[in-house]
């Protein structure tokens, strides 16, 4: 199993999460700065960024739009100018239930704006300085909907395998930098996004279960860290089906 650098002691760290105004991203944000880091915070969501930074002696908060590159690069020039940057972590994320029969450009389009451009615009804004530090960590944020084609995923799915393969190549080519990749894939997680869904959730986590599986994951040098385990070990299984078999059983667990 590949393995980056173990990441457990945060104590003077400095972190940026992206997408940390709610959901996965402040439950992060809040076990972090429990730990000692420097965190910084950015999302579109300013008053919910300046109230935890209010609440949260330290913290800076870095209002952004995710899918505009100077936004981002603004944001991260406030960060790199800090000093080292040992952690990013790219959860910023927009989720609407699409199919097919309903599609939609401008839907299809702000997805992939907001949770692959986003991530682009990201990397585009620290790698060069995580490379010549020659450290650091990079982390997106994925999804089990991004391991297969699942129904009224159309807009949502594509942008998430997307960034499992980004993170992957990312991992490969930063062997040897000394700059470590990893990619999170929740299963469902009580957010402002799965609030959405009107169908039960199995295995749903609370945002602080789900932080609790991710610091723990990096302390463990992961590169996937998914979780709960007795969900995602299912999606696993189910992507090494066959189509022939896949799309039938896909079928008969959803009803679409």
């Amino acid at each position: 199993m590949p393995h980056n650098t173990s990441l457990s002691d945060w104590n003077g760290k400095t972190v940026w999460l992206v997408g940390a105004s709610s959901g996965i991203g402040l439950a992060t944000a809040k076990a972090l700065h429990a730990r000692g880091a420097k965190v910084f915070v950015s999302a579109r969501n300013a008053d919910a960024l300046h109230a935890f930074a209010r609440e949260h002696a330290g913290a800076l908060a870095l209002p952004l739009d995710a899918s505009v590159p100077a936004s981002v690069a603004a944001a991260a020039q406030t960060v790199l100018t800090s000093g080292p940057l040992d952690l990013v972590m790219y959860c910023a994320g927009y989720y609407k239930a699409l199919r097919a029969t309903d599609f939609d450009l401008a839907e299809m389009l702000r997805h992939q704006q907001v949770n692959y451009c986003g991530a682009l615009y990201v990397l585009d804004a620290v790698l060069p300085a995580l490379l010549k530090q020659g450290s650091g960590h990079i982390s997106l944020t994925g999804s089990v909907a991004g391991y297969r084609g699942l129904p009224n995923s159309l807009a949502y799915g594509p942008t998430k395998a997307a960034l499992i393969n980004l993170a992957e190549t990312l991992y490969l080519d930063l062997q040897g930098s000394g700059v470590g990749v990893s990619i999170v894939n929740p299963g469902f997680v009580e957010t402002p996004l799965t609030a959405q869904n009107s169908f039960d959730m199995p295995a749903l986590l609370t945002p602080e279960q789900a932080a609790g599986e991710i610091l723990a994951g990096w302390a463990r040098g992961e590169f996937e860290i998914h979780f709960p385990k007795r969900f995602t070990r299912w999606m696993k299984a189910l992507r090494l089906l066959p189509y022939a078999l896949y799309f039938p059983a896909i079928r008969k667990f959803t009803g679409l």
